[in-house]
């Protein structure tokens, strides 16, 4: 992150500036904007601040295989447009699956290490990746960033690119410079202007309804209390007990803690006002927390673990409270990460996610884009059927 400044970095990464004080905004059109690609909204992990402690608190370097490649793009030595993009050898850390593509071409004799991958290290949540400041050619500038990105492929001897949780708009002019497209899906929450969680709760059906009300009432019966802290609120004890339970997560036969803990010291100095602790006490300790990253409009669930464990705290902590923290905070979305079929029935429904992908080897390629055309179709259908599985009541008929 040093070869640019953090003024042209964020004004790249969120000219539309950052949330302040709880006031929120949405996203912009610009003028001209015949891409479709409107003025993101404020988005934390695009921040020079986040990326930078993920470098500097040694969790994404070339030690730990994701070298720094950034693309940087100027006018008249200006800089116009920003690419996070790393040098990686290996596919770790990404959440979206290329393993099987790196074995099958290594077993034909090829060699799918070093890759490019243009993402946010560690963190499965949409945004954007082509990074564009206000007061330039946006057009322009990413069509030359896209096409940076394939030069970038070949000077650094990568079999390919991979620009995963991108945007829509993003990902279709990225297609248009031979990338392939994927999709996925996650499960997120929408604020339909609810004022308060009472609100929400009325537009399930009865069963979900109940249920949930029984796991919010079950998981405090122990005594446990829950606290939002925020900017200066997060204190080094504070991060040092989510610490504690992000390792135990981790631990885990399922997990592994990319983070070091010098990370959250520094996003706690540099972004703690975007930053959301949800944690649960008891017996006057920490016994359970969640990060949350607060962007303009949506709130970003992230890590969560416990040293203790009751009957859906885990639900409590990482879903409703995001839930509870959006409405009174007037955010339109929350992301909760990756996977979990089991969010369904909690009322995040399932959102398509974009990745595009670049193979430089031909015959590579077109295996990978017959077999991707198949995964779309499969993720569309899947979607569809999960989305019928869905707690909001079908008809006017059920009351609420």
């Amino acid at each position: 992150m040093s070869e640019v400044s953090p003024a042209d970095w964020d004004a790249c990464a969120n000219p539309a500036g950052r949330c302040n004080g709880g006031s929120y905004g949405t996203s912009s059109a610009l003028p001209g904007d015949s891409l479709g690609v409107l003025r993101p909204a404020y988005n934390p992990f695009v921040s020079h601040a986040f990326l930078s402690a993920v470098e500097k608190s040694g969790s994404a370097t070339i030690r730990t295989g994701w070298g720094p490649r950034h693309l940087v793009a100027k006018i008249d030595g200006r800089v116009a447009g920003v690419v996070p993009c790393y040098l990686k050898s290996h596919s770790q850390g990404e959440y979206v699956f290329d393993r099987g593509w790196a074995d099958a071409y290594e077993r034909a004799g090829g060699r799918y290490y070093p890759k490019l991958q243009v993402s946010i290290p560690f963190t499965p949540a949409t945004g954007p990746r082509l990074l564009v400041r206000d007061g330039v050619d946006r057009e322009r500038v990413m069509e030359a960033l896209a096409s940076g990105l394939v030069a970038l492929c070949g000077v650094s001897k990568a079999s390919s690119v991979h620009v995963t949780f991108a945007r829509e708009a993003e990902w279709k002019l990225l297609a248009q410079h031979g990338f392939l497209q994927r999709t996925d899906q996650q499960f997120h929450w929408h604020n339909e202007g609810f004022a308060g969680f009472d609100d929400f709760l009325a537009t399930l059906n009865s069963r979900h309804r109940k249920s949930i009300k029984r796991e919010r009432r079950d998981a405090l019966a122990s005594g446990i209390t829950i606290h939002w802290l925020t900017g200066k609120d997060i204190t080094e004890d504070a991060w040092d007990a989510f610490f504690e339970f992000y390792m135990e997560t981790g631990s885990r036969k399922w997990g592994r803690p990319y983070l070091t803990r010098e990370f959250f010291s520094l996003i706690g100095e540099t972004m703690s006002q975007d930053v959301l602790l949800v944690m649960a006490r008891r017996n006057d300790r920490w016994i359970a927390g969640a990060i949350n990253f607060i962007g303009s409009d949506t709130l970003f669930g992230r890590n969560w673990g416990a040293v203790e464990h009751h009957p859906f705290l885990h639900f409590e902590v990482c879903y409703y409270q995001a839930i509870d923290f959006a409405i009174n905070h007037g955010l339109a979305h929350v992301e909760a990460g990756a996977q979990g079929e089991h969010k369904i029935a909690r009322g995040y429904l399932p959102r398509t996610t974009y990745s595009a992908h670049f193979i430089a080897d031909p015959g590579l390629r077109r295996a990978i884009d017959e077999y991707l055309k198949r995964e779309r179709a499969y993720v569309a259908e899947a979607g569809r059927e999960l989305a019928e599985l869905g707690p909001f009541r079908k008809g006017a008929d059920e009351a609420p």
